[in-house]
């Protein structure tokens, strides 16, 4: 099934999230951190996708994993600014809270992080201008891949209770891991499909606890 990159499909998103009822973690130790799931228009058709990044392998943290835009919320940031102020930073998208439709469940990491999800409409984003120094490469992932029958995909976990959620993405050829996968899964669930799935006990891969 496609999704057209049209307003009734910004309409159906929205009245969904409006009707999902989030579940906020209290932070406690963790680090606070934001990512933006931005549901833009392919550029080569009408389909409707949303935006995901490669990171560079030279980084310290999380380095060559795929990641949804987002990062750590600067000393008197809300989670809706930080998730917006990354998405300029990382791949020279610009919106304004406007442009902000809904959030997520927060989903806590083995690396520390209470990530707030922040769903976006993004509109046409003609051209995306990543940042070198924190994004090895940009995509546009259309939202009938994260809707195919064999997404999700749960794993064994190396050592906790939970299996591991991850997705093999048909448009990159590739395997995304929770975090990432996990919470554009949920977007799937809530936002798509209009139920209340939740993820945050999935399980992340050891490579990813660090």
């Amino acid at each position: 099934m496609e999704f057209k990159f049209v307003d009734a499909l910004r309409s159906q998103i929205s009245q969904n999230l409006e009707q999902f009822d989030r579940i906020a973690l209290d932070a406690g130790d963790l680090r606070l951190a934001a990512v933006a799931i931005v549901v833009v228009k392919s550029d080569v058709n009408d389909e409707a996708c949303f935006l995901l990044t490669l990171r560079p392998v030279r980084m310290n943290r999380h380095s060559n994993q795929y990641a949804l835009p987002g990062g750590r919320l600067d000393e008197g940031e809300t989670t809706q600014q930080a998730a917006l102020r990354e998405l300029h930073e990382e791949v020279g998208v610009e919106l304004g809270s406007d442009q902000v439709i809904g959030v997520l469940d927060d989903y806590a990491t083995r690396s520390g992080f209470r990530i707030t999800p922040i769903v976006m409409w993004g509109g046409e984003c003609e051209t995306l201008a990543p940042d070198p120094g924190e994004v090895e490469a940009a995509f546009r992932i259309p939202l009938a891949d994260i809707n195919a029958d064999h997404v999700p995909r749960l794993i064994p976990s190396d050592e906790g209770e939970h299996p591991v959620l991850c997705a093999h993405i048909d448009a990159l050829g590739h395997t995304v891991y929770a975090p990432t996968a996990a919470i554009f899964y949920q977007f799937r669930e809530v936002a798509l499909r209009g139920a209340s799935t939740r993820v945050a006990h999935f399980d992340q891969p050891a490579f990813a606890w660090k």
